[in-house]
């Protein structure tokens, strides 16, 4: 992060409920059908940041309200597409990578890879109750028409058996021909050599870091 800290910017990493950060109580209180507790502590960091905080608060101001970014991936992805829908304006660019976005979809196919074990974490949509809860907080299923949504950059991997390049490629879609045509550049890069984790050569770790970075400056007009 010291390329973005030198240019005076402010990192911060939001320890939402579901995580294990705080121990095993913090994640058992945000998963199944509290899974929303989740994406709504991420929305009150970053309103906290600006200066917005919740429930009447006054926030901490850190950090400028037109220029704020965030980052995930995988599941992180999600956490950061399901903070879009609920405030599409309070950020001006977002990065997912390999986002799991297409919720429903991916969890009710027990043949792809991790598929069983995450009903433990987000509960099995082949079950009615699961179903609608994961899909009213799915991604890809509550881009809101007519929304404006700041510059997103999406990033998949061919050989990814976790999150299929599609589900990002779909992503992209809903949020081009969804959202308002006054809403941020949607980026979609695909790596055609890659899986679900980044590059293990050093050199190509560091040239996908640097086009993230550059992608994110341009978005928030910084040099």
């Amino acid at each position: 992060r010291l390329p973005l800290l030198n240019r005076g910017m402010v990192c911060a990493i939001a320890h939402v409920r579901g995580g294990g950060e705080l121990g095993r109580p913090w994640y058992e209180s945000a998963k199944y059908l509290t899974k929303k507790r989740t994406f709504e502590d991420f929305v009150d960091v970053a309103s906290w940041l600006v200066g917005r905080g919740g429930d009447g608060g006054a926030g901490g101001g850190v950090a400028d309200a037109s220029r704020l970014s965030c980052e995930g991936r995988s599941a992180g992805g999600l956490l950061v597409g399901a903070a879009l829908n609920m405030n599409p304006g309070l950020f001006r660019a977002a990065i997912m990578g390999v986002p799991f976005v297409d919720v429903a979809a991916t969890m009710v196919d027990s043949t792809i890879p991790l598929t069983v074990a995450e009903w433990q974490e987000w509960g099995n949509p082949n079950e009615e109750e699961f179903f609608d809860y994961i899909m009213s907080y799915s991604p890809i299923n509550n881009v809101k028409e007519g929304a404006v949504y700041p510059a997103c950059l999406i990033t998949g991997g061919l050989f990814d058996p976790r999150v299929q390049f599609w589900e990002c490629a779909k992503y992209a879609a809903e949020l081009r021909h969804t959202a308002s045509d006054e809403s941020g550049r949607v980026l979609l890069k695909t790596e055609m050599t890659q899986g679900h984790f980044a590059g293990s050569d050093r050199y190509k770790f560091i040239k996908d870091l640097a086009f993230e970075y550059a992608f994110l400056l341009d978005s928030l007009g910084m040099s």
